[in-house]
Parts: structure tokens; C-alpha cells; sequence
């Protein structure tokens, strides 16, 4: 276990999906780790302190007073190996993202050198707010983790994006984190003054590492294109040809490359969803055809591309100018193909470069896959299937199949963003 050992602090705030932090904690103690939890005093009327100090065998701390000293707060953020706020509401969201230090969460968050994880929880228009969005983006910009909202059936009783992730989902993500985090990650970072170990020191001959997340930086200086979302084949006025893509997906592939230093140009369908992030250049589009114009403008300067939009392989073969009204008789449609993306990169696609396209298959999956990769000159293919339950269209998890000419590595159902660093590792290793 990835877990074993580790000294965490879980940061507890005020949303009803606080008392999932009850099952996060028993999830690390079973695990081996070592758990510290602070709550912000908002999270005290949802959950009591009692029960997460019987749970994680320690004292739990709900003000910046709490302890002996106002040192407290920056003890712990030297003790912990990890720090993961779950759930974290809109309000310490904004606190995070501003550096306002007025409850234990942020003041520990700010004195932390250690990787950070934050897991938030609000409604669904909170979540989609852009001043929202803003912030996620602005944690994120300093190599803070997201483990993503899950979609569900909220408090308010709407039903969408802003639940918190499932405590088997956030345990899962830390484990991922150190399985793959070298052991002297903190070690390696940069150091600068710190503070005397003890009494009778030099100040000035004592320093201890100034630990941030650890993040990889393996796409520095690599330009990548991704697609996204579905595409509008418009049949009058008032409806559209379209399909159930939210675009989810290649927003986390966009987001993670950009968090592992690529710039990335982002060609996204109609989508509720979107992104500030700002080493992310979105370019918005309705039809296949925009898409097209836009991808083949772009590819000759990326260095690669990742083709994960469900875009529609046909369109009505003219518009009508006026709504088309409805008639006893059956309406026919007349269909032409639209230009094929993926195909039309391969087939321009220089030494350098490296493509990756997607395939939904619900039938003869691997074959069609396997066709698909060759007749379009692929480097790699992510096979997915909305045959497996959470995984496809309109979820935040996706279970997928990586293939290339020789290969076919199988992957556990994941939350997208763990996905689209699966198929950023897969490709790094292609460059």
C-alpha cells in the first residue's frame, strides 16, 4: 500500500458532504497511514470533532488558535506528506485561491510544504460559475492536485456536476500520486531560510527544503492540440444533428497537459463545460467542419495531437432557412460526410509529430479500434465504451483500452483527469 506511512492532514470544511471525511479517514488509517484532521468551524455543524478524532486516534483542530503556540499551524504543514481538503467548499475555495487565512484549513495550507490535494463540493451553479472556475484555475496554476466533482444527484435536488468525489476515488488518487512520486521528491526541491531546529543554532546555516507539489514538467516546450466536446450539424434554424459528448474528457486531457508544461490549443465543441485555464488557448466551434478548418490550421505547429471531440460523421446536406414543420408524412433527411479529422493529420503527419485519436465503440471493439488506428495513421488509440458502466459520455470517470501497432494495455475505471494522465504518459514515451 502507496499509503502506508504517510503522515496526511485532511483539511474538513463546512458542506453537507462532510461526513464522507469520516469514511476518508477510516479509508487512510486502514491503509497505514498516519491522520491529522483540522475542520473549519462551519464543518462543526455537519460532522462532530469527536468523531474524526476517534477515527484518526489524534486531537483535531478547528481554529488558527488551537496548540500550544500560533506555530502550530506551520508545524503541521512540516509534518504532513501530503494535505487533502475534502470537502472543500466555495467559500475556502476562494480563501485558498487569495491566500485570506482566517480558519485553520488555509492557515495550514499556507504554511504546507508538501503536495496538495483538493477535492471541492457545492451545487451545481456554484460549481459552474466562472468565478469558480477562476479559482480551481488559480490552485491549480500553483501545482495544487484536483481531484475532480462527481456528477449526481446534489442537495439542492438538482442532478449534475458538484458532488465530492467518492472516498474510494480520493484514497485511489493518492495512492496514484505515491506510487508514482519519486521518494525524495521534497528533497530535491529548492531550499530557503527556515526555521531554527534548535536553540543555539545559526539561523543562517539552517534550511529546510521549500516543498510545493511535485509536478512533472515532461511536456515543457511541446505544443499539443486537442479536440473536445461534440459538434452541431445544423438542420434548420432551431435543431441540430449533435450526440451526448460534454467534452469532460478532452478538458482534462487539456488541463493535465497544460499542468505538465505544454501549451495547448483546446478546439472545443457546444459544451456547458470550459476551462480558464491559462496555459490553455480555447478555441470554440459549432460543426466538424469549423473543427476542421481549425485543426488542420493548427496542426503543422503542434507536436502533437489528441483527437478526443466526438465529432459527427455526417451533416444534413443543406439547411433549411425556415423551421421545418412537421407534416403526416415521413421526413427525409438527405446526409453528406463531413471531413475526416483524424485521418486527413495522419495523413499529413511529419516525423516529429505524434496523433491520438479516440474510439466509442459498443460493438467488435478491439478490431474496429485496431482498423481505426491503422487506416488513419495513429500513433496510439484510446478505446472506450459506453457498454461499461461510469465510463464514455456524460461521466466524470472513464474505464479506456490504450492501443498502439503492437500493444493493448487495459485500464481500471478512473476519474477523467487520472485518465488523461495515463494517455499523457503513454504518449510522453512516443515523443
Amino acid at each position: 500500500m502507496q499509503l502506508a506511512g504517510k503522515k496526511i492532514i485532511l483539511g474538513v470544511c463546512g458542506s453537507i458532504a462532510a461526513y464522507k471525511s469520516a469514511l476518508i479517514v477510516r479509508g487512510l488509517v486502514k491503509a497505514g497511514a498516519q491522520v491529522k484532521v483540522l475542520m473549519t468551524e462551519s464543518a462543526t455543524a455537519f460532522i462532530s470533532p469527536l468523531t474524526l478524532s476517534t477515527l484518526s486516534r489524534r486531537p483535531v483542530t478547528t481554529s488558527v488558535h488551537d496548540g500550544e503556540s500560533w506555530d502550530n499551524h506551520v508545524e503541521l504543514g512540516l509534518w504532513a506528506d501530503a494535505l487533502l481538503v475534502a470537502p472543500l467548499t466555495a467559500t475556502t475555495l476562494a480563501k485558498m485561491a487569495h491566500g485570506i487565512c482566517d480558519n485553520p484549513v488555509v492557515a495550514v495550507y499556507l504554511s504546507a510544504r508538501c503536495p496538495v490535494f483538493f477535492a471541492p463540493a457545492m451545487d451545481l451553479d456554484m460549481w459552474a460559475h466562472p468565478a469558480t472556475r477562476r479559482n480551481v484555475a488559480r490552485l491549480r496554476s500553483y501545482g495544487n492536485h484536483l481531484i475532480d466533482v462527481a456528477e449526481g444527484e446534489l442537495a439542492s435536488g438538482l442532478h449534475g456536476a458538484g458532488r465530492l468525489a467518492e472516498p474510494e476515488t480520493i484514497l485511489a488518487e493518492l495512492e496514484r500520486f505515491f506510487a508514482r512520486a519519486p521518494a525524495d521528491d521534497k528533497m530535491a526541491l529548492p531550499q530557503v531560510p527556515g526555521k531554527v531546529e534548535e536553540q543555539g543554532e545559526d539561523p543562517t546555516s539552517v534550511v529546510r527544503p521549500l516543498a510545493v507539489a511535485p509536478t512533472r514538467n515532461d511536456y515543457a516546450g511541446r505544443r499539443l492540440l486537442i479536440t473536445a466536446g461534440p459538434t452541431h450539424e445544423d438542420l434548420d434554424p432551431v435543431r441540430y444533428l449533435g450526440n451526448k459528448s460534454t467534452g469532460r474528457m478532452g478538458i482534462a486531457l487539456a488541463e493535465a497537459a497544460a499542468a505538465r508544461g505544454a501549451s495547448v490549443d483546446l478546439v472545443l465543441g457546444p459544451t456547458e463545460l470550459s476551462t480558464t485555464d491559462p496555459g490553455i488557448n480555447l478555441v470554440p466551434v459549432r460543426s466538424a467542419r469549423e473543427m476542421h478548418a481549425v485543426c488542420v490550421a493548427l496542426w503543422p505547429k503542434a507536436d502533437a495531437a489528441i483527437l478526443s471531440a466526438a465529432v459527427a460523421d455526417y451533416r444534413p446536406a443543406s439547411m433549411a432557412q425556415q423551421k421545418i414543420k412537421k407534416e403526416d408524412k415521413p421526413l427525409r433527411i438527405d446526409l453528406v460526410r463531413n471531413p475526416d479529422i483524424a485521418a486527413e493529420l495522419g495523413e499529413d503527419k511529419k516525423p516529429h509529430q505524434r496523433l491520438v485519436g479516440f474510439a466509442l465503440e459498443t460493438e467488435n471493439a478491439l478490431e474496429n479500434a485496431r482498423g481505426k488506428l491503422e487506416r488513419k495513421n495513429l500513433d496510439l488509440i484510446v478505446l472506450n465504451s459506453p457498454n461499461d458502466e461510469g465510463a464514455a459520455f456524460g461521466h466524470t470517470t472513464n474505464k479506456i483500452q490504450l492501443l498502439d501497432r503492437d500493444t493493448v494495455t487495459a485500464f481500471e475505471l478512473k476519474p477523467k483527469r487520472a485518465v488523461a494522465d495515463d494517455i499523457l504518459d503513454a504518449l510522453a514515451g512516443r515523443f
